[in-house]
């Protein structure tokens, strides 16, 4: 990695921070904003949650082409300043229509932020670093999103809707500062990886061409449905209906989750750096499975409540030891994956598949997880064990170098190995 790269990839991840900090001042307060504060009931704010999804599937196929044509700077600028006039209006709103329009603009925003940022650090880094920024990345947000949580938590005030101004205030501004952070960053040109394919333009035609691609966006959306759109939904609805789990000891399974990630990425990376990316996603989906038990013993089970509030958290940090595998694999293989130039096309793309994955799973797991226990379970049992069998299929479409970045570096020393041999010779 050159010095230039090294300084625009610094920068990166420090708007990774920014924007996780500011989406963790809201998010998790938004309902309550909604129903008690502005007094709008739960039909709104479920249509608000609904409205961040839509805009995400709305502005996604059309941010791709914007990356590949423009760069994805540019996208990503104005990207921060949609999400910080949305996020600003937001705390201003006090009817429906307002609070919805402004949850259109923030949800737009957000959406293009993951796959502007994303193309930017394939852009900042090489083949062999890329498994590492992409994994920074992911704990510098879980970080952000963390600290910010927690601080909003302390600053807002139920009987109070200037708290939650000053909330959705902070947030913007954390956007706003992340736009002058990123006016500053200037954006090398980086090798690409040996094996991908190249193309002098691109479409969505092409990218459905590509088979390994359109594989790894099926087994993306499994991925997605199967945990992080339950996180919320389903199984805490499961946790509190069937384990009988309390809001504390639902916090803490949040908070044991995010202390995984934080806790256990980089030592996960380095055992992930070394094997095959099909076969990490492969492991991950067994370990889902074990979580998915452990879940099951939590509600289904006929022990203590301290034993089911233990496995129960124990299935979120099983969840995090999962997640810290996969945001050094599955990222950087979508970039792998790009031809040349495109790789914010192909970004867009996975983001758009997880943006489905995140509206649908709650959808089916919420009305599953609070009612039909037993079923709810094995289903989302039998989908971890499909995302080992669909990354095994997968890992057959990769090249060796796709699937297993480090004979990069293996390669390159046989061949000057053999170089110098000839020399000597």
């Amino acid at each position: 990695m050159t010095r230039a790269m090294g300084a625009a990839m610094r920068r990166i991840h420090v708007g990774n921070a920014l924007s996780a900090f500011g989406l963790g001042f809201t998010v998790p307060y938004l309902y309550v904003y909604v129903t008690q504060v502005r007094g709008l009931g739960a039909v709104t704010a479920g249509l608000v949650l609904a409205v961040f999804a839509v805009a995400a599937l709305v502005v996604l196929p059309f941010a791709g082409r914007a990356i590949v044509r423009r760069g994805p700077l540019p996208v990503l600028l104005t990207a921060l300043v949609t999400a910080a006039i949305g996020a600003l209006s937001l705390g201003l709103a006090s009817t429906a229509a307002t609070v919805l329009l402004s949850a259109a603009a923030l949800g737009a925003g957000q959406a293009v932020m993951q796959p502007a940022l994303a193309t930017m650090i394939v852009d900042c880094s090489t083949a062999d670093t890329r498994s590492r920024a992409f994994a920074m990345q992911f704990f510098l947000q879980n970080l952000g999103l963390g600290v910010g949580g927690l601080i909003g938590g302390h600053l807002v005030d139920t009987s109070s809707a200037a708290s939650f101004t000053l909330l959705f205030a902070i947030e913007a501004a954390m956007f706003l500062l992340l736009v002058v952070v990123m006016t500053t960053v200037r954006m090398p040109r980086s090798p690409r990886v040996e094996g991908a394919p190249r193309s002098a333009k691109g479409s969505w035609k092409q990218l459905l061409g590509n088979r390994a691609m359109v594989q790894l966006s099926v087994l993306g959306f499994v991925l997605f449905f199967a945990c992080y759109g339950q996180f919320e939904s389903g199984l805490s609805a499961y946790g509190v209906e069937a384990a009988g789990i309390s809001t504390s000891a639902l916090g803490t399974a949040l908070a044991a989750n995010t202390a995984m990630i934080v806790v256990a990425q980089f030592a996960v990376l380095r055992f992930v750096e070394r094997r095959r990316r099909s076969r990490v996603i492969a492991a991950v989906g067994l370990i889902w499975a074990v979580a998915w038990l452990t879940a099951g013993y939590a509600g289904l089970g006929h022990g203590s409540q301290e034993m089911a509030t233990a496995a129960f958290v124990s299935t979120y940090a099983l969840f995090g030891l999962g997640e810290a595998m996969l945001s050094p694999t599955v990222a950087p293989l979508v970039a792998d994956l790009a031809p040349e130039g495109m790789a914010g096309q192909y970004n867009s793309a996975f983001a758009l598949v997880k943006q489905l994955a995140l509206a649908v799973g709650p959808a089916v797991g919420g009305p599953m997880g609070a009612s039909l226990h037993a079923p709810y379970i094995v289903t989302f049992l039998l989908f971890s064990l499909g995302i080992t069998v669909l990354a095994v299929r997968l890992g057959r479409h990769l090249t060796a170098v796709q699937d297993q970045p480090a004979l990069r570096k293996s390669r390159v020393v046989a061949q000057g190995g053999a170089q110098q041999e000839s020399v000597s010779a």
